[in-house]
């Protein structure tokens, strides 16, 4: 009776305990925790909504940027950080695919983080060098068919979202396209400028200035809606029927958080992605703002998981 009593007492303490600290958080400086180097679109996306989060929150907003080994090094940081609401992560499409590619992860993708929710949605754009003889997508893929040797597209590297994207996209449609994986995003769009290679799948930020001087040329876009300084493109879907390239980008905590401290932070996200700074730089970069519940966000990491997941196994793809 008595152990029972004090295993009453314990359970009421700690909930107390959680009680109150929810309706203290936050209390402090929060780090949020970005997998890639400074001046890339993932820090730039961080930086773009840490200090309307501050404002939010009424408290810092630390960006701390912990790159390396495909993004799993900064996400088993927040993995493993103390499930109190100070320590969060950003994540985008490889969080999603890393568990097929990486045999030995340091961290259960889906079941050792907390999704908070959904910051911006990423279309790729099939750009290609001004020399290819294809103005549409369907005259470059048909174009890919007519050529024996098939025709070389570039990457960020194997395993990135624009490979596994443009690999689906060849499964899709038959296309004859050869990977040619580059270390890094920027460095693929400069190869593509330099006509190393015939196409890339690419952000609008990052290879926006090439299509303003005519050093590549858009000619399709992963979703079904204008996109600032491309509204021209036409959508990958009108040539592959409810075809989408995008990547995402979203918040996500260690596992164990309170659901009170997640739901203040969704909140917060909500209002930080909605207001008008933020939502006119992420616009004006070529990016979607997009938000969402925790509950709608661990849907879409699950469906993510599963999708990336077979088609790395049906093609074969490797980390490299």
């Amino acid at each position: 009776m008595i152990r029972s009593l004090a295993r009453g007492t314990l359970v009421a303490l700690s909930l107390l305990a959680g009680l109150a600290h929810a309706q203290t958080y936050p209390s402090g400086p929060i780090h949020l925790i970005v997998p890639y180097p400074p001046g890339g679109g993932a820090d730039g996306i961080a930086r773009n909504i840490s200090d309307e989060l501050a404002k939010t929150l009424k408290v810092p907003v630390v960006v701390d940027n912990r790159p390396g080994a495909s993004s799993t090094i900064g996400i088993n940081a927040v993995a493993k950080a103390r499930p109190d609401g100070y320590t969060i992560g950003l994540v985008n499409m490889a969080f999603t695919a890393n568990p097929g590619l990486i045999k030995d992860m340091p961290y259960d993708t889906l079941n050792d983080l907390a999704p908070v929710g959904m910051v911006a949605k990423i279309p790729l754009v099939v750009a290609v060098h001004p020399s290819v003889k294809a103005d549409t997508l369907q005259e470059y893929l048909d174009l890919s068919k007519q050529s024996k040797e098939g025709l070389f597209y570039g990457s960020a590297g194997n395993g990135t979202s624009n490979h596994l994207i443009a690999e689906r996209l060849k499964k899709l449609t038959g296309a004859n396209l050869i990977h040619v994986p580059y270390r890094g995003g920027a460095p693929s769009v400069v190869g593509l400028a330099g006509n190393e290679v015939s196409m890339v799948m690419v952000s609008p930020s990052s290879a926006l200035s090439f299509f303003q001087s005519g050093r590549l040329k858009p000619i399709a876009i992963g979703v079904d809606q204008k996109v600032a300084n491309l509204e021209s493109v036409p959508p990958i879907s009108d040539t592959v029927p409810n075809f989408e390239a995008i990547d995402f980008y979203g918040i996500v905590a260690p596992k164990g958080t309170p659901p009170e401290v997640i739901k203040t932070l969704n909140e917060a996200l909500v209002k930080t992605v909605g207001s008008e700074t933020v939502q006119k730089n992420l616009t004006a970069q070529g990016n979607i703002p997009f938000t969402s519940t925790p509950e709608y966000f661990a849907d879409f990491l699950k469906h993510e998981v599963k999708t990336w997941g077979e088609l790395i196994e049906q093609v074969g793809i490797t980390a490299g």
